[in-house]
């Protein structure tokens, strides 16, 4: 019987170039929290924007209460949730938490984080008083007002510290975006002011009051000095990318919440200072309520008008849908608050119109967004934005 010998075949070792890259460390860890980006809490904001508004409402709705009851328990299920999935994304990829934190595109979202806190305390006081009483609403509202106003100070520095020094964003790429972190001590201006009459009388109470106005004029003036640079990006470069129309409607946030921060401050101004200043801070409520929201009023057209352009071309759902419910929530409180100062009927109407935008645009982003995350889409790798001009066929 002849014998063969067994032959083997020699296979060369693949080249460093077939090897596919190393994964970054702790990328095998819990990957769906891998591209869980600080945007996330605009789901906060707006769910918690809903319970807020609603308690606003110069006007009496059956349920409507109820309603919100449910809206602000969603928002504080869904800030822990968010709270969560945040923490394990900078345990377990911490890689990319530090690659989001120096990108320009995402840094500003820091400022949801303090403006998720803020939100859900403030409703925790108006709201989730009836659920947990007035003592616990009060000493969540105070945690939660701390931190919000911590984290928000510390972004409002840092984020444009980095942008500076870090970032160096190309000429023509101002974006909406830019102003979350700039509006995170606006909205503690306007939650603040639910505090001072919880403060006791005397230097603390006006110390509060005084810090708040404080917060809104570097809200303010910090606004105006981003907002020329959006406006120059859209008439000198044309509209956003399709994915990101839908933030244009941030603009409205400085807008609303500002409005909203004046009238709630002039409502707590005569317990907390002088006769003079006090009437002056309410005359200055309608004074610089009004013009704004006019302003506020013109922006939702051209916004609108640009996410209508987006939508024929094909614009599909992404997070920054959030966009169209928290500015629009500061608007409706806003508007409460110069009905309540003017006892005028249209601010009237136009809250309760701007409510039920509101709680529409809440209901549509809320569906998509748990469709999105129950699929996958939305915690997979980001896709990089189409262009303005493209058109779905």
């Amino acid at each position: 019987m002849a014998i063969f010998p067994q032959t083997r075949t020699s296979v060369p070792p693949p080249s460093a170039a077939a090897l596919p890259p190393p994964r970054p460390a702790g990328t095998t860890r819990l990957p769906s929290l891998r591209h869980i980006g600080p945007n996330w809490y605009a789901s906060v904001m707006g769910t918690a924007i809903v319970a807020g508004a609603g308690a606003a409402l110069p006007v009496d709705v059956p349920g409507l209460r109820a309603a919100c009851t449910v809206a602000w328990a969603l928002a504080a299920v869904l800030l822990l949730t968010v709270l969560t999935a945040r923490a394990g994304h900078w345990l377990c990829h911490r890689d990319q938490a530090r690659a989001h934190l120096m990108d320009p595109a995402v840094a500003p979202f820091y400022g949801c984080l303090a403006m998720a806190l803020l939100a859900v305390g403030g409703a925790t006081l108006t709201v989730g008083r009836d659920v947990v009483g007035a003592q616990a609403a009060l000493a969540v509202d105070v945690v939660l007002f701390a931190a919000g106003t911590a984290v928000g100070l510390a972004a409002a520095v840092v984020v444009p510290y980095l942008m500076v020094v870090r970032h160096r964003p190309a000429p023509g790429t101002a974006s909406p975006v830019w102003l979350l972190p700039l509006v995170a001590p606006m909205v503690s201006a306007s939650q603040g002011a639910l505090l001072v009459p919880h403060v006791a009388a005397g230097q603390g109470r006006e110390a509060l009051l005084l810090a708040c106005y404080a917060m809104f004029g570097l809200s303010l003036l910090a606004t105006l000095v981003v907002l020329p640079l959006v406006f120059s990006r859209l008439v000198h470069h044309g509209p956003l990318p399709l994915a990101l129309t839908p933030t244009l409607f941030l603009v409205l946030g400085p807008l609303g919440q500002s409005t909203t921060a004046v009238n709630q401050l002039a409502d707590a101004a005569p317990g907390a200072v002088g006769a003079p200043y006090a009437s002056a801070f309410g005359a200055f409520a309608v004074l610089y309520g009004v013009p704004v929201m006019g302003f506020a009023l013109l922006w939702l057209a051209l916004a609108t008008a640009m996410v209508v352009r987006a939508a024929r071309d094909g614009m599909g759902f992404a997070m920054t849908w959030w966009a169209f419910t928290f500015p629009v929530g500061t608007c409706v409180t806003g508007a409460a608050g110069l009905a309540r100062h003017t006892g005028l009927d249209a601010f009237t109407w136009l809250s309760v119109a701007l409510y039920v935008f509101l709680v529409g645009a809440v209901a549509v982003a809320g569906a998509r967004t748990v469709g999105g995350v129950l699929s996958g889409a939305l915690t997979a790798a980001p896709v990089p934005p189409r262009p303005a001009t493209a058109r779905t066929r």
